[in-house]
């Protein structure tokens, strides 16, 4: 199997014990669980669930453009939120990333790795 890390040049990434991403066999792409982190690890809209979703897919986007691939051949799309009927007020966001109609799961979870977080993504995508 081969196998290539995808990480993006922000700061506070560095540190981390893990990917971002990874790509195995040249066509599919795993996210690591992406949150709501600016580009120095600060958490981004504190109590505003809709500006987490958008940090963490702009998030994502940086993931995909570093490994080739873009929200076209996005194919599953993990979620765990601390508010599940938060994340259904606010469907043209999701419309906005979701065109290829991907696979999805939504999870409520009781906490996340910071106070803060209400959102946690993972994606998967093809390479085209």
């Amino acid at each position: 199997m081969t196998r290539r890390s995808i990480d993006v040049d922000k700061p506070f990434q560095k540190s981390l014990p893990f990917a971002q991403g990874v790509v195995v066999e040249g066509q599919l792409l795993f996210t690591s669980g992406i949150t709501a982190r600016d580009q120095n690890g600060e958490v981004v809209g504190v109590g505003d669930l809709e500006r987490q979703f958008e940090q963490c897919f702009a998030n994502i986007a940086d993931i995909f453009e570093a490994a080739g691939t873009n929200f076209d051949h996005l194919v599953k799309v993990i979620m765990y939120t601390t508010d599940i009927k938060q994340c259904y007020e606010f469907p043209d966001a999701w419309r906005k990333y979701f065109g290829a109609r991907p696979a999805s799961t939504l999870v409520e979870v009781s906490a996340l790795a910071h106070p803060d977080m209400m959102l946690e993504i993972e994606a998967i995508a093809r390479i085209p």
